[in-house]
């Protein structure tokens, strides 16, 4: 790769550390669109001056660590990995929804609010699953800044947003993303069609935001650099060739992830839902398996936070809200998106995690691969950047 992260898989990166994140990918862009006001935090104008049009894909759960895996199945992504790579930092939590939003606003999670893949509503006992999300609550209030999609139409860019048909005009979609013209398209093929399409329709300045979720998913079911993970690699390579062989002259592509992936063995599980040592003082839980929230009945914060700690030992950090924050990973955090985070915060380390059986969908505990957590292997995602 042409560049290192210079960090072991499972080491725990802290905020502090240095380089691009995922957040400074779309202002960037827009900088090299010629946006007013928009900082290029990646220095991407200088290398991509006379560029019109710039079309940015997420690939979800294509972080860094899995670039070397993926290459054997997928050269067109292994030659762009070894000339025109650079590792970003998604941020924290290291999941889809929390990182899509980041991408979309470039924010950190303390501002946007789409804290981790589900969070508590504040003041009720409701857990949102952000990729279930639909309009309650509504998302511009639930998400209040505004997006960098916005940004660009305001400033007469041409904004369009491909990704699969049934995200269309989902809470998350419209909280990430609104601003763009929506697409949908299924499966790699029809991403690249749809990105080109856009990308070619006018003579303006443009910008092309697409997705594409299925490496993310097949890690998910069966591990990563299983056999359908494989096959999922060599589609994303399909679909990168596409994009990379149509470029516009006048064009860029910036490819990117959400996170990493890792897989989880048998004997690093724990089940909040089958041990009463962990579900003591608990009213309800969210985030997911590598980043758990903890919302407790009251008075109930330190008998959680020592039960916690003592089954889990050197398997996870337990803390409390205000310990979380201080880390500085979600940056500021205003009043009403406290709440959202859990009164207790734990963070696994390793390639451990905790399942909730039977509070959460069945499948959920039977995945084999899980991110979340602060690890440079689900932390780290790669950019890459190819001129027309």
């Amino acid at each position: 790769m042409s560049e290192s992260s210079g960090v072991a898989p499972l080491a725990v990166l802290g905020p502090d550390r240095g380089g691009g994140r995922l957040a400074d990918v779309l202002p960037s862009a827009l900088a090299v669109l010629g946006v007013p006001g928009s900082a290029d935090p990646l220095g991407l104008v200088p290398a991509l001056a006379g560029v019109r049009r710039v079309a940015v894909l997420l690939v979800d759960g294509l972080g860094w660590y899995q670039l070397p895996t993926a290459a054997p199945y997928a050269p067109t992504l292994a030659g762009l990995a070894a000339t025109v790579a650079r590792p970003l930092i998604a941020g924290f939590p290291s999941t889809t929804p929390t990182s899509l939003v980041s991408l979309g606003t470039g924010v950190a999670p303390g501002a946007h609010g789409v804290l981790g893949f589900t969070v508590r509503v504040p003041g009720t006992d409701r857990v949102l699953t952000h990729t279930d999300w639909a309009a309650d609550p509504s998302p511009s209030t639930w998400q209040p800044v505004t997006t960098q999609l916005e940004r660009a139409r305001a400033a007469g860019v041409a904004v369009t947003v491909v990704s699969r048909p049934e995200f269309g005009g989902s809470g998350l979609t419209v909280a990430a993303n609104r601003g763009g013209d929506f697409r949908g398209a299924a499966g790699g093929e029809a991403v690249a069609a749809a990105m080109l399409a856009a990308l070619a329709a006018g003579d303006g300045p443009t910008l092309v935001s697409g997705y594409h979720a299925d490496l993310d998913r097949y890690g998910h079911v069966y591990g990563v650099d299983s056999e359908p993970w494989r096959v999922a690699a060599t589609e994303v390579d399909t679909l990168l060739a596409r994009l990379v062989d149509g470029l516009p002259s006048d064009a860029a592509l910036l490819v990117t992830a959400d996170h990493g992936q890792l897989d989880v063995p048998a004997e690093h599980r724990f089940d909040l839902d089958t041990d009463p040592r962990l579900r003591a003082g608990l009213r309800l839980v969210a985030g997911e398996a590598r980043v758990r929230y903890l919302h407790v009945e009251p008075g109930a914060v330190e008998d959680v936070l020592a039960a916690w700690s003592e089954v889990l030992g050197d398997a996870a950090r337990v803390s409390t809200r205000d310990e979380a924050v201080a880390t500085g990973w979600f940056g500021p955090v205003p009043e009403e998106h406290l709440g959202r985070i859990g009164d207790v915060v734990v963070t696994c380390n390793d390639t451990y995690a905790v399942m909730a059986s039977r509070t959460e969908r069945p499948m959920a505990s039977k995945l084999v691969a899980y991110h979340g957590s602060d690890t440079a292997v689900e932390l780290t995602v790669p950019l890459l950047v190819v001129r027309g």
